[in-house]
């Protein structure tokens, strides 16, 4: 206590006015001055007796703390009589509370990280792995036939690794915040034809038949280009579930509420443990034809849903998927 600087200050003006007094009044009236004295001696013990309880409840805090930073099991801090050490204490178990929560948040992100490095080796590993393979085969000098065939298929797989760290820039851009998205009127007719248009001779390939049931003149706020990206990873996904011959309906509604956009297909749908899943990274239904690495829907919901609208799958009752946006008014 008496290492505190403020403290031995204290103590000494008091001892130099107490003495003062007791001089002054020893001079004028004997009793007096004895009363003085004793009042002071009264009034220093007390007072050090008070100082050197808070001070001891204060060390107590002090070695709480320091075991609260130092122990995972220990968060709360004992509460206290005292008004402003209690107000403390409480302060610094909601403190300490706050930052344990920050620190677990941040060691799932770090797992999460982890996983997605370990998904991302393991997506990028399978067609270098081909690659290297038919590299291989073209060092032994095969015919002009099958060279331009093993060609056409590295090619194949180069474009599929370049597809995959594109929309992984993408997310990575939007998880850390990167990207800011122009907020101005879409039309949605407009959207869903910039969304659909890159893959019209792949429909017309595999004889795909795309309705568009749309109104003109509904519009939703958002990013055009950013938007028109996340659909176009829907309709993608629904081009590879449908086999060749299939359909593909794309509709809107606008209500006082809400501005929605459906896509259904005809495919087989979801089965039921796959819809709490469909829109995580990497992950990919079994059962459908597998062109992608399972990004792309994940990267359309982390589009759509940081521009405040939501996206949901789900089997529609006639069959096949069916993925509802909306848009809040």
């Amino acid at each position: 206590m008496f290492r505190n600087y403020e403290i031995r200050c204290f103590f000494a003006v008091f001892f130099v006015i107490t003495a003062g007094v007791v001089i002054i009044g020893y001079r004028l009236d004997p009793a007096a001055s004895i009363l003085a004295a004793f009042s002071a001696c009264m009034y220093g013990i007390l007072f050090f007796v008070f100082t050197k309880e808070r001070y001891k409840n204060i060390a107590q805090l002090s070695d709480e703390i320091d075991q609260v930073l130092h122990s995972a099991e220990k968060i709360y801090i004992a509460d206290s009589r005292e008004g402003e050490l209690s107000v403390l204490k409480s302060e610094i178990t909601k403190m300490t509370i706050r930052i344990r929560e920050q620190n677990r948040a941040l060691k799932k992100e770090k797992e999460r990280l982890s996983e997605s490095l370990a998904d991302i080796a393991h997506q990028l590993r399978t067609p270098l792995t081909s690659a290297n393979l038919i590299l291989s085969l073209l060092e032994n000098h095969p015919k002009e036939e099958t060279k331009e065939e093993l060609l056409w298929e590295t090619k194949q797989l180069f474009s599929q690794m370049d597809t995959l760290l594109t929309s992984l820039l993408k997310l990575s851009r939007l998880d850390a915040g990167i990207i800011v998205f122009k907020k101005e009127k879409v039309e949605v007719k407009s959207l869903i034809e910039a969304a659909t248009r890159p893959f019209m001779i792949t429909m017309e390939l595999h004889e795909i038949t795309l309705e568009t049931v749309l109104c003109e003149g509904v519009c939703v706020e958002g990013d055009f280009e950013w938007l028109a990206e996340g659909i176009r990873n829907v309709v993608k996904n629904c081009i590879e579930s449908v086999k060749d011959g299939g359909r593909i309906c794309i509709s809107c509604q606008d209500t006082v509420l809400y501005t929605e956009i459906t896509l259904h297909d005809n495919g087989q749908g979801f089965k039921e443990e796959e819809l709490s899943n469909v829109f995580e990274r990497f992950y990919s239904r079994k059962d459908k034809k597998k062109d992608g690495y399972g990004i792309g829907l994940a990267l359309c919901r982390t589009i759509i849903t940081r521009q405040g609208g939501t996206i949901t799958a789900k089997n529609h009752p006639r069959g096949g998927a069916l993925f509802v946006i909306r848009f809040l008014k």
